[in-house]
């Protein structure tokens, strides 16, 4: 060094000042975020094949069911289930196969009726008239003395068995997938399945990394005493991704200040934000406190963190971009990067706090496998009364494409067990990297306004848990004390009330909002053209044998409804049961049935016409236990506040008025 530079440097370091501020690690961060916006920066649609680690900018809502009609889940018959009441191997129930060879892609042409069944594959199509599918393992092929092709059938099967109805994975209008998800492959399926080629995805931040230093040597290259290897700009690099955006690598800057300052106007120029490793202490060589110092905007909010390790962090804010020097020493970096940058570049991304491997957990619910094979059961895992962890299963079957995706984990059934018992321990596999329990279980009935409500919380940072599993399911997990709000809509059919009949001591009502109960039915269908009232429908139905119904699953609300209405009647089609309104109305948009009972906003999603039955009440049973925690609190005031009501105004539902729950 000659003696003018040895002279200036001297100088510099006489003039160096001492941090000026040294803040607590809560000031330094108001003051950081207090110059940033932190928020997404902008959207844009990616192939899904680029779309993996990408997240999600909007909702997505299903634009048709999946699957889209009633199919079959194995290969066999296709068969109305009545037609196999009492059939064994030794005197079995004949059938007459009708012409149809129905496998995947083809529509059916001729109809099940009494004393027939169709030939089905797996994932074909349900006829009309078929509410059941016989495995052909139960079978055996005959011929008629004309030689009319029959089946044996060996064993009865239950309406609904081996068929997968439609919208029982997706239904319309359901939200498949809601903002702020990081797609991953399951992900990726579920947009697929419903028909989305590009997803709307946050623009991923761009993030320049340097380090500074004579002494910083790039990995590969030969070292001299005194040198060491950049480290701090390999592990910058891979966190960045980790988070869900772009690291933009500019290499080693020596300790000179015009190629420093550069160097940051470049990076400020290419990227969203900028990362500098070294440069932040009170050595005569450190140049990069200095020259990021100039920048405006306001520049440097924060110079020294009473934190150890790293003290000497620097933050900056230049034009609404956040520039932060780490310090030198690895541990430092590393510490301060995941305290003060992390933060800001997952709201830049739009990226949630990251995930963790194997967990214990206990089996709320007793659970039926198959022997034979070892069977992997998906599994939520909600916090237990006991404050453990309960693995709930949320299996759709082998069909479903959300199975997965909603799931935390799975846990093994060994293959020779037939029944799991309640209370049984499970270890349950974690899927991703981490577990982060919900703020708020929502365990019950399925409802898009509902939906909506959660969606609002999600968008505010509550992370919410919904376990579609029916209003019946929903209160015995209530009662159980495994979730915060269990939606419910049974009525009492003695009394004809809603929900509040239920209750036990331990629980208490949230009042919801109104939803319209009726028949459903093409409007092209002449069996209903002279039908005013639910009443007629019901009277057209029973005089017509030709004339289907879809019923809806034993224990839920919409069946207790449907079994007051009809009394000791038996429409056809009385067994042919649908797990969800959805399901009930695709049935008869696909002429697979002639109507059935469903609420009105599902019927518009079709469609249908409508004819009303009865108002009911959309209810939330809440454990008393739970009645004050803040999330609960969260969302009886959105329930109750203009923004809610107006919400579900528009949905088509009649909002409750009252302010207050009764126990």
């Amino acid at each position: 060094m000659s003696t003018v530079d040895r002279t200036a440097t001297l100088r510099a370091a006489a003039r160096q000042e001492q941090f000026l501020d040294v803040v607590s690690r809560g000031e330094a961060q108001r003051r950081f975020h207090r110059h940033l916006r932190l928020e997404p920066l902008g959207t844009e649609d990616v192939p899904l094949a680029a779309a993996r680690d990408r997240v999600l900018a909007r909702d997505v809502i299903a634009m048709l069911d999946v699957p889209g009609f009633d199919r079959s889940s194995v290969d066999g018959f296709a068969v109305r289930a009545e037609d196999t009441v009492g059939a064994t191997a030794r005197e079995p129930r004949v059938l007459t196969l009708t012409p149809d060879m129905l496998t995947p892609g083809v529509e059916p042409r001729h109809p099940v009726q009494s004393g027939t069944a169709t030939l089905i594959a797996t994932g074909g199509m349900l006829p009309r008239g078929a509410d059941a599918v016989v495995m052909v393992e139960h079978t055996e092929i005959r011929e008629t003395a004309e030689g009319a092709p029959q089946i044996e059938v060996h064993g009865p099967v239950t309406p609904g068995r081996f068929v997968a109805a439609a919208g029982s994975d997706i239904a319309l209008g359901e939200t498949v997938l809601r903002r702020g998800h990081v797609l991953t492959s399951r992900e990726i399926g579920m947009l697929a399945a419903v028909g989305i080629a590009e997803a709307p995805v946050w623009r991923c931040p761009i993030v320049a990394i340097f380090s500074t230093g004579d002494e910083i040597v790039a990995p590969g290259g030969p070292i001299r005493p005194g040198q060491v290897y950049d480290s701090n700009a390999a592990v910058l690099a891979a966190a960045v991704q980790e988070l869900g955006c772009l690291a933009l690598p500019l290499g080693i800057v020596p300790d000179d200040a015009d190629r420093l300052e550069a160097t940051l106007r470049d990076a400020l120029a290419a990227a969203d934000a900028v990362l500098l490793s070294g440069g932040t202490s009170k050595g005569a060589g450190d140049l990069a406190a200095g020259v990021v110092s100039k920048l405006k905007g306001p520049g440097i909010v924060v110079h020294g963190v009473a934190l150890k390790p790293g003290k000497p962090l620097c933050l900056a804010v230049s034009d609404g971009k956040p520039v932060a020097i780490l310090p030198g020493f690895p541990t430092s970096a590393i510490f301060t990067f995941h305290e003060f940058v992390a933060p800001v570049l997952r709201a830049m991304s739009g990226q949630p706090a990251a995930r963790q491997a194997t967990v214990p957990a206990t089996l709320p619910l007793r659970i039926i496998s198959e022997r034979g094979r070892t069977e992997y059961v998906m599994a939520s895992l909600l916090r237990a009364p006991d404050g453990g962890l309960a693995a709930y299963p949320t299996a759709k079957g082998s069909g479903a494409v959300t199975a997965f995706s909603q799931a935390d984990g799975f846990f093994a059934v060994p293959a020779n067990t037939e029944t799991v018992a309640a209370g049984t321990p499970v270890s349950v596999q974690l899927i991703g990297t981490g577990l982060e329990p919900a703020d708020l279980v929502v365990i019950g009935s399925h409802c898009v306004g509902m939906d909506r409500l959660i969606g609002l919380l999600e968008s505010e940072g509550l992370r919410v848990k919904l376990l579609a599993v029916g209003s019946s399911g929903g209160l015995a997990a209530a009662k159980r004390g495994e979730c915060d709000l269990a939606p419910i809509h049974l009525m009492d059919p003695d009394t004809g009330i809603y929900n509040a009949p239920y209750l036990t001591p331990a629980l208490s009502l949230v009042p919801g909002y109104g939803r319209m109960q009726g028949a459903v039915f093409r409007t092209d269908n002449p069996k209903f053209h002279r039908c005013r009232s639910v009443a007629d429908i019901v009277a057209v139905a029973s005089a017509d044998p030709d004339c289907l119904m879809v019923n809806r699953n034993a224990g839920s609300g919409t069946r207790i409804l449907i079994d007051r209405l009809l009394g000791e009647a038996r429409p056809a089609g009385y067994m042919h049961q649908a797990r969800s309104h959805n399901a009930v109305a695709a049935a008869v948009a696909q002429e697979r049935a002639d109507w059935g009972l469903a609420i009105d906003t599902v019927a518009r999603e079709y469609g249908l016409g409508f004819l009303p039955l009865q108002a009911e009440q959309y209810d939330f049973v809440v454990p008393l236990a739970r009645r004050e925690r803040l999330p609960v609190q969260r969302f009886v005031a959105l329930l109750q506040s203009d923004a809610g009501q107006q919400l579900l105004r528009a949905l088509g539902f009649t909002p409750s008025h009252q302010m207050a729950a009764k126990p």
